[in-house]
Parts: C-alpha cells; structure tokens; sequence
C-alpha cells in the first residue's frame, strides 16, 4: 500500500515538495515535529519514493526500549553476549541492509548509544554485541524527534556532533493548528478509508460542529483528530454530529469561533446575514420576477466569492459559506462552467 500524506495547505504543499526532493538522495534526515503530526508516516514515504524503496523500512522507537537492551535491538548480538543471549541476533540494521532505518524518538537515545550511532553514520560499519567482526552497513538513516534537540545539545542531553550528522536535511511538519484548512480533507479520508473497512457508518458534521473542529487547538495533532472520528463513527454512525455532541473540551476553546488567527490558517466564522443584499424594489415594481432564477444567480456569485477570498480553498470556503465541503462540491458540479476562474 502506498503511504500518502494528507492536506493541501500551504504548509502541507511545501512538505511534500520537500519529500519529493530529499527521497532522491540517500541523505541523514532529521524529520520534527509534535507528537502525532505524522513523522512515521512522512519517513515511510521518503523510503517509497528512494531508490531503496524495493528494501526493507525498519522502525525503531528508541524510547520504547529499555537502555539495556537498545544496543542489542539496533545491532544484534552473538552467542553468550549475556546471560539470556542463546543464539545469534541480527539487529535492526542488519535487518534494514539496502533500506532504510528509522530511528523514532532518537532524543530518548542514551549517551553511550549515541557514541555508537555516531560511529556509524561516519564509518559505515559497526559491531555484534558481544563480536569483534565489523560490519558494514549500507541503510539510509531517517531519524524523528518531537523533543528540540539543539536545546538538548546545550544541556549536555545530546552530543553536539550527532546532532550535526543526523540534521544534514532538517524536516519540519506543521502542527495540525497552523494547517486548519486541512481538517476537512482529513474528516473525510478519515471517514471514508473507516467505512471501506467496514469499521462503521458514514457520518456527517454539521457546519457547527466543523468550526468547533477548525477552532480547536489540537494538542494531539492529527492523532488527535483520527481518534476523535473514529469514536464518532462507533457512536454516531450513518448520523449527522452536531455541536452538542462534540467532547467538552473542544466546547471550551478559549479561541473565539468568530475570530479565528487568519496567521495559523484559521478561519473566520461567516456572520449571519441579517439585511438585505440589494435593494430589489426595483424589481418588485415590475409585473413579476423569477426568483428561482435570482437566487440560483446569488448563490452562484456567492460561491465565486468565497473560491476568490479564499484562492480556490474548498474547505475554507465551505466553512466560510456555512456549509459542507461535500455540499459545496456538489453545487460546483452543478455550476460547472458558470463559475470565473480564480487566479
């Protein structure tokens, strides 16, 4: 299955480009990010679009495994290395040769590990715990870190020198807040990949409930939002989700809905029209007017008014005009060819 990132933000556009550009090298990354902004899966595509793509991907949350066996896990060990070590072990590199090793968490990296690391990425060659015979190691290194490692450098957390070797490309994801405008593409792959597997019914979000979404801080970033969505499903699958339905804490933003930092990609809430959009007495004067035909034109310049505001966004759009994504997709369907085109 291919690995695909989500989103068509600005930010987002930006990253992808990036990735298309770095795969094609054989580089040390250093890919960062808050905890569930997708740094795994960012990994996974820069490998599948490498020439090392037909090899092997092999993850390693180095904060996951105790500091006395991590050695063992990246580099194998021999027979009788220490008590409990009956036979030969092939380590993650050697289990990655001509791939890729993505070392997750490599804040959480020990010291003296960090020595051996370091000898690698320079060398090319390492040991078996417990062996004496060097050898070679031919993986890309793409390591990940949610933690500011030059801040770790400055308290003595994390060699200098490393930190060098590992950043030769530094690649930063947005947090899901300064990307708001993807949360629609992402409630709906969400939705729509969840019913394809049969893990519940399709739900919808009413307009309400989606600001409080793009109003929302996401701490958890896209990891977040998935779990979230998933719960809908189970709980209100083939409904629509209202906003009374929706967790409290995503009630009691301190962020008001109405004014949304345009900085952070928001968007603003569509104030409630409440007067008229022109003066149509004029029109009432006359023997009749086709009302149909007069509303179907304002919807019309509307919706091009949105698109232009919003240069081309759906999403943004959608949610300024106080509908759906889909809803607004299916009146462009229906305007196909009526609609200018946005610069």
């Amino acid at each position: 299955m291919v690995t695909t990132f989500i989103g068509d933000s600005p930010p987002i556009r930006h990253l992808l480009s990036l990735v298309d550009r770095v795969a094609k090298t054989d580089s040390t990354l250093l890919i960062t990010g808050e905890s569930g902004t997708g740094k795994e899966r960012i990994a996974r595509m820069i490998h599948e679009k490498s020439n090392r793509c037909r090899a092997s991907f092999i993850p390693v949350n180095c904060g996951a495994i105790p500091e006395g066996l991590i050695e063992s896990e990246l580099f194998g060990h021999e027979k009788g290395a220490f008590t409990g070590a009956v036979s030969h072990r092939a380590g993650r590199f050697e289990l990655a040769e001509g791939g890729t090793l993505f070392l997750d968490e490599i804040g959480e990296l020990p010291l003296p590990l960090q020595v051996k690391l370091l000898r690698v990425l320079q060398e090319k060659v390492f040991e078996r715990v417990g062996g004496s015979h060097p050898r070679k190691a031919n993986v890309r290194i793409l390591a990940a870190t949610h933690r500011n490692l030059e801040q770790m450098v400055r308290e003595s957390q994390f060699r200098e020198d490393l930190f060098y070797r590992l950043s030769v490309i530094p690649v930063d994801i947005p947090p899901l807040r300064l990307r708001v405008s993807d949360i629609g593409l992402l409630v709906e792959f969400f939705v729509t990949r969840w019913v394809l597997e049969g893990r519940g019914e399709k739900v919808r979000f009413s307009a309400d409930a989606m600001r409080r979404l793009l109003c929302y801080e996401w701490p958890g970033n896209i990891r977040e939002l998935e779990n979230l969505v998933e719960r809908f499903l189970v709980l209100k699958g083939g409904e629509v989700v209202e906003e009374r339905d929706l967790p409290e804490k995503l009630l009691r933003t301190e962020k008001d809905p109405v004014s949304v930092d345009p900085s952070r990609e928001g968007m603003a809430r569509p104030p409630v029209f409440s007067g008229p959009l022109q003066d149509i007495s004029a029109l009432l004067d006359g023997d009749g007017i086709d009302m149909p035909a007069y509303f179907a034109q304002l919807e019309k310049s509307m919706i091009d008014m949105a698109l232009r505001r919003f240069s081309g966004n759906k999403t943004r759009a959608a949610a300024f005009l106080g509908i759906n994504r889909t809803t607004l997709i299916e009146k462009l369907k229906r305007l196909e060819g009526n609609l200018p085109e946005i610069p």
